[in-house]
């Protein structure tokens, strides 16, 4: 089997402190790209150039900028709003060198199934205009498209070349789904992937909050997340493989003795 030679990333939600704070402990760490929200951004003081010369300057790419939250089939009472901010983002993503932007299946209540395939098409003609991708992701609450396998099942209709997926350690397997739900799908159709542990699965009420606050580095919780890095290397997948680890407690640490403890937990996982 192979070894892993991707690019490795980690998700600035990972670590507390300011953005440059984020960025300086990331390139320590010896990380090769970052996932930025548009909050770091915002912190910045909404300076794009200055983000951009910052992420040049410690040699560091975007994995992606994100995140463009309840976007495809939204509601006609917010459709133009979110269109409007989907454009700004994309705007936003260019200017900050970013080649994708992240936009996960909508978690609306009045998400509307029918128009989703139509939104996600009109969103990536857009991307494409400005040479950027959408990666489109399942989350474990998305209202419609809330696993793996529905995502790439979109994608094949959109059939999009700029059109991938994200795929989510969290979201499968806290889903109590497996690594099966990548059957079928091309590994260069996978834009990135993101890993996160847990030791305990939370019931349905708690599991946004759990989400959102409580994820653990791989390696710590119980996961099984061998299976999934053995799929990636067994189909010769080679984009970006990173952490995405929501944690309140890691966000009160250093952010450079997290960002080491998290790269030593991706190189072990990866190992």
């Amino acid at each position: 089997m192979r070894k892993f030679e991707n690019p490795l990333f980690i998700n600035t939600v990972c670590l507390g402190g300011s953005t440059e704070e984020k960025l300086r402990a990331v390139q320590a760490a010896g990380f090769n790209q970052v996932e930025l929200w548009r909050q770091d951004v915002e912190s910045f003081g909404g300076d794009t150039a200055g983000v951009r010369t910052l992420l040049n300057a410690l040699a560091l790419e975007l994995t992606d900028y994100q995140v463009l939250l309840d976007f495809d089939g939204a509601p006609d009472n917010i459709r133009e709003e979110k269109r409007q901010e989907a454009i700004r983002m994309l705007d936003t993503a260019f200017e900050l060198g970013a080649t994708t932007l992240l936009a996960p299946a909508s978690t609306h209540k009045k998400c509307v199934a029918d128009r989703v395939e139509e939104d996600l098409r009109w969103l990536a003609r857009q991307a494409a205009s400005r040479g950027l991708r959408i990666a489109y992701e399942g989350m474990a609450w998305s209202t419609h498209i809330n696993n793996t396998a529905a995502v790439w099942q979109m994608v094949q209709r959109i059939n999009e070349p700029n059109l991938g997926l994200v795929v989510d350690a969290f979201h499968i397997f806290v889903g109590h789904r497996t690594v099966d739900d990548l059957n079928g799908i091309p590994m260069n159709k996978i834009f990135l992937v993101q890993l996160s542990d847990l030791a305990e699965l939370p019931s349905a009420e708690h599991l946004v909050d759990t989400a959102r606050h409580s994820r653990l580095l791989p390696g710590q919780g119980d996961f099984p997340l061998e299976t999934l890095i053995k799929r990636l290397q067994e189909g010769g997948y080679s984009g970006p493989i990173g952490l995405e680890v929501f944690s309140d407690s890691l966000k009160k640490e250093n952010p450079i003795n997290v960002a080491r403890q998290a790269m030593k937990a991706l190189q072990d996982v990866l190992a």
